[in-house]
């Protein structure tokens, strides 16, 4: 069963999404086909990536209907004078009337903070983003979005790992109602840490597969991304086994 954690306007976003971050166009095409049949059902793209269109190919070739498969896309800051008409192309590439996710993918100039979320929610109101949100914002900045609009952002995504993780930063987005999207969970931890092998050979499985776990455990949603279809099934394989309260801790421990 797909976990899923319930943004503020109740979409429910799955915990475990497909990153497509570096894979190009062919590889993007071909690894979403594998995640979708895997069952991921949600997948994460961006302008700046530049292979939106091979994600849509893919979920439309995947068979299952759109609803079923939540997709997130970014605007890059540079665009933030034409959001909407990026937004649009955006759908024609993935081929699809509306994103389930439309995120600011860094922070914008001063000139067009506000008004760059102005169009997102514009964008929300008109049907085309279900959800808006942002991405390596901090909540000083989330703060001065809500508070010029009166609306905030539904999640930021930002850079999560066992090594590079911050507890009271967790606790500002809890206290917001902001959901976390964790990102390059893998990338910036040393799988090779005895810790992490450690709680690995005691379930039988991954350092990389503990890594995500532990993000689930603290119900922050991970975008692993893989060219290979075993590592593909292998990320999204993190039901059979569940960390203790010791193996959080422990985990919690490499970021001090």
């Amino acid at each position: 069963m797909t976990r899923t954690v319930n943004l503020p306007g109740g979409t429910a976003l799955p915990l475990i999404g497909f990153g497509t971050w570096e894979l190009s166009p062919t590889t993007a095409y071909e690894s979403v086909r594998a995640a979708l049949e895997v069952g991921y059902r949600h997948v994460d793209t961006a302008t700046l990536y530049r292979n939106e269109a091979d994600v849509g190919r893919a979920v439309k070739d995947s068979g299952l209907d759109r609803e079923q498969v939540f997709i997130t896309t970014k605007l890059r800051p540079q665009d933030a004078r034409r959001a909407r008409r990026t937004l649009e192309s955006s759908l024609r590439l993935l081929d699809t009337d509306y994103v389930d996710l439309w995120l600011i993918h860094w922070p914008t100039g001063r000139n067009e903070f506000v008004s760059t979320w102005r169009e997102l929610l514009d964008a929300k109101d008109a049907g085309l983003a279900r959800n808006v949100g942002v991405s390596n914002y901090s909540p000083e900045q989330i703060d001065e979005l809500t508070e010029a609009t009166g609306r905030q952002p539904a999640v930021n995504q930002i850079p999560w790992s066992p090594g590079q993780h911050d507890p009271a930063l967790l606790d500002e987005h809890r206290r917001r109602g902001v959901v976390v999207e964790g990102y390059s969970g893998l990338k910036n931890t040393d799988l090779g840490d005895p810790v992490l092998t450690g709680i690995a050979e005691r379930y039988g499985v991954t350092p990389a597969q503990v890594v995500l776990r532990w993000h689930l455990e603290h119900d922050i949603v991970i975008l692993p991304r893989s060219s290979r279809r075993e590592r593909v099934a292998g990320n999204f394989d993190l039901d059979g086994f569940s960390l203790s309260k010791e193996d959080v801790s422990a985990i919690d421990a490499l970021g001090r």
